[in-house]
């Protein structure tokens, strides 16, 4: 199957301002539906112990062109797409119940060996069992991955990882990382702004207890979000969240 497609009904605990679904929510949906399309080729969650292979992602593109509200059913579509060395990408559209195109969303990944959590090479057999497709959301194969950052910052906030911060892989879950940056965002931009375009970029493993600093800065009008190691020598992550139209 090329293409892998889901419904969903939004629930309270997906939505924020004006009962619209958050960023956070419409990626675990994201999120969800590419899980469950590895399931079906055998490659999913419950084929880590077999397989010995997890996926573990790098990278989100994501645009929002309507937000659904509390109670609406959104159909996630996704397919994979090319791979290139170690790393292969993955594509989704959303669409509300009229069949509107409401958002996409670009992915870039790469598989590990799940006892030693080490790089592995994507097989073509293996990337063969999801019929991967040519189609870009973004229109360019090369679209999604370096992202840059300013080198100065307005506000930082240190923040110890905790127990509701961790995966399945023992480090912070993906969906996380956009909750500590909002916290670190000034007031006004926080309550001004659904952020419709943002892009997030996983540089390296957050565990827990560890101390991270949040630092936040503007240029332009994106916001930018960098979270390093206490030292600050190590990146962790970085996020670009875009003003909305």
């Amino acid at each position: 199957m090329a293409t892998f497609e889901h419904k969903f009904e939004i629930g309270f605990r997906d939505v924020g301002k004006s009962n619209k679904i958050t960023n956070k929510s419409l990626l675990g949906y994201l999120e969800d539906t590419a899980g469950m399309h590895s399931n079906l080729v055998g490659y999913g969650l419950n084929d880590i112990e077999r397989t010995n292979l997890t996926w573990i992602l790098l990278n989100w593109k994501v645009q929002v062109f309507k937000r659904p509200l509390y109670g609406e059913s959104i159909l996630v579509k996704t397919w994979a797409r090319n791979t290139i060395k170690f790393y292969t990408f993955r594509d989704f559209e959303v669409y509300n119940a009229q069949n509107e195109l409401i958002a996409i969303a670009s992915s870039k990944w790469v598989l590990l060996d799940a006892k030693t959590m080490t790089l592995t090479k994507i097989s073509d057999e293996l990337i063969s069992k999801y019929h991967p497709e040519n189609k870009a959301v973004f229109g360019d194969a090369k679209e999604i991955g370096k992202l840059d950052f300013p080198n100065e910052y307005e506000t930082m906030l240190p923040y110890t990882i905790q127990r509701k911060d961790i995966d399945i892989n023992r480090h912070v879950h993906n969906v996380s990382y956009l909750d500590f940056a909002y916290e670190v965002l000034p007031e006004n931009v926080y309550n001004n702004s659904s952020f419709d375009t943002f892009e997030i970029l996983y540089k390296k493993e957050t565990k827990l207890g560890e101390t991270i600093k949040c630092f936040y800065s503007k240029l332009g009008d994106s916001h930018f979000v960098v979270m390093k190691t206490q030292d600050e020598k190590v990146v962790h992550c970085i996020i670009r969240l875009d003003e909305s139209n």
